[in-house]
């Protein structure tokens, strides 16, 4: 078959769904993934045919004028979508839509917006995420708004909240429909949901509608090495205590340089720091001896060489985390917009994290004495092995790849 995965946003939006078009290429099918131009090299990396989308958000993010966006009321960000989101979005469906008529198969993140096409072929179209932010559950909250105060008897209502995300793009998808003789007034079809997540850290609720099914974490194996000299790092002491908070630029009220400074200091223990976007400034840890910094590495080749890990509670890292068997701190960047807290809670509700606080509200004293629970608590530690020895039994990537080559006609029809 040919398949289209259509996928948006930072690399933990993009990995997962390269992962599983690694998976389907090995099938024997002929798999194109469409996302931001800045992922070309990923995608190349898992062998996977490239269509560029010029929606390259994380740019975005890390612009000055983006950062201001972050900051802004979420109402207040409406101000700028007509100049720097709408262009995005009706460019990024057009190309979407060319690739997705082209294909058998279209394996899609809810973030392309390409709900505003499924109706002209609803029969090839698969839903996939790696946050169940669209489906209303009474189980939990709606994930991307973790750090809103919603008390349980509204959990449901909260999905709404996604809604309303739509809502404020109806213009770009009101003129992609238009342009491409679409009739205005569109119904999204009931396709199926597949979610790259593990019941082992977040069990399906049974209130799911049964075109949903939580396959287990897409895991990969990269080929790209650890560096010579990480290497060398690790091997010279005690395993590191990790500390990466992704590719999403943040604040801190602290000063986050001197505090792992500190950290080596009054813990005695050596970090290795993943610079990312958001940690760019790192000119005094590295004349630190007990310091290693790093631009980037393969996480599932890194975990199972640290102690633990201090992280920005993305799911691919958190996953990363179980899978190696290591406890974490989460400490969310988006907030309280955002997954990341939902995904700390998860984990310390499961007894392989310390409690979470976003790093925007969090103080100096309390980031030290986190870690220091998080560094000495031998019961963290405990279970997360008992996690990671659990998953070993799962394959989530596997029972996604069966999901979507089941016949079109069934999948619609959500058997």
């Amino acid at each position: 078959m040919r398949i289209a995965i259509l996928t948006l946003g930072t690399r933990g939006d993009v990995q997962p769904y390269a992962v599983l078009g690694q998976a389907l290429k090995q099938r024997g099918h002929q798999v194109t993934l469409a996302t931001a131009r800045n992922f070309a090299a990923l995608v190349a990396s898992y062998g996977l045919d490239f269509v560029p989308v010029e929606a390259d958000y994380q740019a975005i993010l890390a612009s000055e004028e983006g950062k201001k966006i972050m900051k802004a009321n979420p109402f207040a960000i409406q101000r700028n979508l007509e100049t720097w989101i709408y262009p995005l979005v009706q460019q990024s469906l057009a190309t979407f839509y060319e690739l997705a008529q082209a294909s058998d198969r279209v394996v899609y993140h809810v973030k392309t917006m390409a709900d505003s096409f499924a109706d002209q072929f609803p029969e090839k179209m698969i839903r996939a995420m790696v946050v169940p932010a669209v489906q209303p559950t009474r189980a939990f909250p709606n994930p991307a708004f973790s750090g809103l105060p919603v008390p349980a008897f509204l959990n449901q209502w909260s999905y709404r909240l996604t809604g309303l995300g739509v809502r404020m793009l109806r213009k770009p998808i009101g003129r992609f429909r238009e342009s491409h003789g679409l009739p205005k007034k569109y119904h999204t079809p009931e396709t199926p949901f597949l979610y790259g997540i593990s019941p082992l850290l977040l069990p399906q609720p049974a209130d799911l509608p049964t075109n949903a099914t939580f396959t287990g974490f897409w895991f990969g194996t990269a080929e790209e090495e650890l560096a010579p000299d990480l290497l060398d790092f690790i091997k010279q002491g005690e395993p590191p205590l990790l500390v990466t908070f992704g590719s999403m630029p943040f604040q801190s009220r602290f000063d986050l340089q001197n505090a792992l400074i500190e950290l080596t200091k009054r813990f005695r223990t050596r970090l290795v720091v993943v610079k990312g976007w958001g940690l760019e400034h790192t000119d005094r840890l590295a004349g630190v001896s007990a310091i290693k910094v790093i631009d980037a590495a393969p996480y599932e080749k890194l975990f199972p060489l640290v102690k633990a890990v201090v992280h920005h509670g993305g799911i691919g890292t958190t996953a990363e985390c179980l899978r190696a068997g290591k406890p974490c701190f989460v400490c969310p960047i988006l907030y309280p917009i955002g997954d990341q807290l939902f995904w700390g809670r998860a984990a310390f509700a499961k007894g392989v994290a310390v409690a979470p606080v976003p790093l925007s509200k969090m103080s100096e004293s309390v980031f030290f004495s986190r870690v220091q629970e998080l560094l000495n608590s031998p019961r963290l530690y405990d279970n997360a092995r008992n996690i990671a020895e659990q998953l070993k039994q799962e394959n989530g990537v596997q029972t996604a790849v069966i999901k979507i080559e089941s016949p079109a006609n069934r999948a619609h029809q959500l058997l």
